[in-house]
């Protein structure tokens, strides 16, 4: 059968255990990718001087097979495929000697912008966590002078909360993905998904449309969350989970590594009070904190900055008021507070929330974000 380079390029990356400095080794004794499969078992272990199952005949046959289907699917659905000898391939993790030799993106993004923050956490996170992230990005789109590139993994908790952070603010970010561009994961955030591709970000992953979803792949893709940051930033996690681990894959990587510091009884907090504690990690509260430790330039600040009120409507207003006073509140406390219709609250609510005015949180209640 014949076949294109993309289908070469394909097979040659999906063989398991095959690293950059081994695959340029071979590439460099076998001539090309297309070469490695024409030439026998026998002649790639003469070549190469040993043997490995890499090299097996059936192996590279079904890697051919499988590769042919995935290029239609590639032209069929406006996929990229970025090889690691592409110039497009993303330079930081090029650096990581796990990098894998093929990726697949959905989307426009350019993958060797000027800075890259990866924020990760708690898929469980709480309004501490959501909040923080929500500020973080916002500030770094104000006072960035550069081009920024918020990356995360498209979970649940502190990973959706800094992708709907980057899109509101404007700045293109990218969900690295565990599973082929086939399907997304979760389903519920399909239209973040949706909108970060329209928005000039972009779906990154490293597997196959025809690999199924598995549990190991959510801990295999954060070396690619890691390695594709100048900075990874750990908004919460508890003393065990996944966003730990990415933390020290990032440290392993030489990035710099920050963590938002929480008190000493929350759960969500004792994971980044460790990596601070262990000196992993460097303590983050603003993105002042951020651009310090980075030595970015900072934008300078134009004019008088407008308050929150000139945006609001008399009635948000007042609800900020109450939820700046009492702190937290009920639905039934705000309408005994306010001479409001309830279902023209309700979708008052709604909206406020959506604007990050207001956060719902667990017990049915609302307190204010910017006050």
């Amino acid at each position: 059968m014949e076949h294109d380079n993309l289908t070469w390029r394909i097979a040659f990356s999906s063989l398991r255990g095959l690293r950059p400095e081994l695959a340029q080794m071979l590439l460099a004794r076998a001539g090309s990718e297309q070469a490695f499969f024409n030439l026998t078992e026998g002649q790639l272990s003469a070549m190469m001087g040993f043997k490995n199952r890499l090299f097996s005949d059936s192996l590279r046959g079904r890697a051919l097979d499988r590769a042919a289907a995935e290029a239609e699917f590639i032209r069929a659905n406006s996929i990229t495929p970025l090889y690691f000898l592409d110039p497009d391939y993303p330079n930081r993790l090029l650096q990581c000697d796990d990098a894998p030799l093929m990726l697949y993106g959905l989307g426009t993004c350019d993958l060797n912008d000027a800075h890259f923050i990866s924020i990760v956490g708690t898929r469980h996170a709480t309004v501490y966590g959501t909040d923080f992230v929500t500020r973080l990005v916002e500030d770094i789109a104000a006072k960035a002078t550069g081009n920024v590139v918020i990356v995360s993994g498209l979970a649940y908790g502190i990973d959706i909360a800094a992708h709907r952070a980057a899109l509101r603010a404007g700045l293109p970010t990218i969900a690295v993905l565990a599973h082929g561009l086939s399907t997304i994961y979760p389903a519920t955030h399909r239209s973040d998904a949706v909108e970060i591709v329209r928005r000039g970000g972009m779906l990154l992953t490293d597997y196959t449309s025809a690999e199924p979803i598995h549990r190991g792949n959510f801990l295999a893709r954060n070396r690619i969350v890691a390695g594709l940051s100048d900075c990874l930033i750990v908004a919460e996690s508890a003393d065990k989970g996944g966003a730990l681990v990415t933390a020290r894959l990032a440290a392993g990587y030489d990035r710099d590594v920050m963590a938002l510091p929480g008190r000493v009884t929350d759960r969500y907090s004792a994971g980044c009070n460790s990596l601070i504690a262990g000196n992993i990690a460097a303590l983050i509260t603003s993105a002042d904190d951020l651009f310090s430790h980075m030595g970015w330039a900072v934008r300078e600040p134009e004019g008088t900055q407008k308050t929150l009120f000139e945006t609001l409507t008399p009635d948000e207003e007042t609800i900020i008021s109450i939820l700046t006073d009492i702190g937290e509140a009920s639905m039934t406390d705000l309408t005994t507070r306010l001479d409001i219709p309830t279902p023209r609250l309700m979708g008052m609510l709604i909206d406020m929330e959506f604007r990050y005015l207001i956060a719902h949180i667990p017990g049915g209640r609302y307190r204010a974000i910017l006050t």
